[in-house]
């Protein structure tokens, strides 16, 4: 992999075998504690600087998707700053008519907070009640543990907020990020075609460019599975008189995006409100068996067919890095950490040394698993396998 850079002038060619060897010479117990405390570094400046890098890694996703309207404008002999400022502003707009949507269905549920104020407090305390009297758990302790889970999801909430969606990133950054991405785009393809060496530039080209259409396809599909779903959880919550129904549906199309952890939380937001302004278990667990349904049609049908990413990761990389970029950036995070863990398969997949872990990522199954593990070097005559 050193190799694939280009080498600087006067310097020496280095023999592969030496290099390898010098890499090899290190004992276990200083290459392991090194590269932990390297990975620690990378973190932790990740999270330093999340409110640099979160912005400009949205940015990065949305000039992507944008670039196939900015070169439809400028075929069009539109000029260049012109076509930019066209394409940020087509952009703004989808994105304002769909807070528009959102803002006047959530004025519309304001109206009866009232109403649900004393619900929820009626229901909190028949639980509070039922703990006690079956689990012995005090009232004390109770609100304590309430307390802690409401300071974390604050924390949690407040933490995003200051990132992605903070009113300066979100209407100044992110537009800004996205202007400039555009219209110095040749200047950064020529930059990384000039970093790698020339007897790789084909590989390298390659590379970009399953990476931009795997980033393309993978949102573009997102977006039509995402109305797919808020059209279909709409339409359920509607049929079972759930209150405000379109503003859960969509909500619910939205959490839908963060992969597994999201449609849990989407469940629970309608029956939840079905809880305070219903009587009875039938309607929450009509719910719950109709956004079963459509998280089966959402996984087994939608998202094979309309989510066409060229890029397949294994769910259990996908909880994971789910889970991690929550933990990093928050909610941001995990709606990243998916089209990047994609971005790095294919770069995996693309170089010798590293494809074992592009096959760890994805979800492609070994034809022929062996139960035991092949000596390499006698591979060819079929010499005796290493348990």
């Amino acid at each position: 992999m050193g190799l694939f850079f280009k080498k600087s002038k006067g310097s020496q060619s280095v023999n592969p075998d030496q290099w390898l060897h010098a890499r090899q010479g290190y004992p276990f117990y200083i290459k392991a504690p090194m590269s932990l405390i390297g990975m620690y570094l990378f973190f932790y400046f990740l999270y330093l600087l999340q409110d640099i890098i979160v912005p400009f890694a949205f940015a990065g996703l949305i000039a992507i998707l944008l670039n196939p309207v900015y070169n439809r404008f400028q075929k069009w002999n539109v000029n260049k700053v012109l076509a930019i400022v066209l394409t940020v502003f087509l952009a703004i707009l989808v994105v304002a008519g769909i807070m528009f949507f959102l803002s006047s269905q959530i004025a519309h549920f304001g109206e009866m907070l009232p109403q649900l104020q004393k619900k929820t407090e009626a229901l909190l305390a028949n639980l509070q009640s039922w703990l006690s009297t079956s689990f012995g758990i005090s009232t004390e302790k109770q609100m304590s543990m309430v307390d802690e889970a409401m300071n974390s999801s604050r924390t949690y909430i407040g933490k995003t907020l200051n990132t992605v969606f903070g009113v300066i990133s979100f209407f100044v950054l992110i537009p800004l990020y996205i202007f400039l991405l555009l219209f110095y785009k040749p200047l950064i393809l020529n930059f990384i075609f000039e970093v790698f060496d020339e007897d790789n530039s084909e590989q390298v080209a390659e590379i970009l460019k399953e990476t931009k259409g795997a980033v393309q396809s993978y949102i573009v599909g997102l977006m039509i599975e995402t109305s797919i779903v808020a059209t279909l959880n709409s339409i359920a919550l509607l049929s079972l008189g759930v209150k405000y129904a379109l503003l859960l549906g969509v909500i619910g199309a939205i959490l839908n995006l963060i992969p597994y952890i999201g449609g849990v939380v989407a469940i629970a937001l309608p029956v939840l409100m079905s809880f305070i302004t219903k009587d009875g278990y039938t309607t929450p667990l009509l719910i719950i068996g109709a956004y079963t349904l459509i998280q089966f049609a959402d996984n087994n049908i939608i998202v094979p067919r309309v989510v066409s990413s060229k890029v397949s990761v294994n769910a259990l990389i996908s909880i994971l890095v789910v889970l991690l970029g929550g933990t990093l950036w928050g909610v941001s995070g995990m709606f990243l950490s998916i089209p990047f863990i994609a971005v790095l398969k294919i770069i995996f997949d693309r170089i010798d040394e590293l494809k074992p872990w592009g096959k760890l990522l994805g979800d492609t199954m070994p034809v022929n698993p062996s139960g035991k593990v092949v000596n390499p070097e006698e591979a060819e005559d079929n010499s005796k396998p290493l348990l």
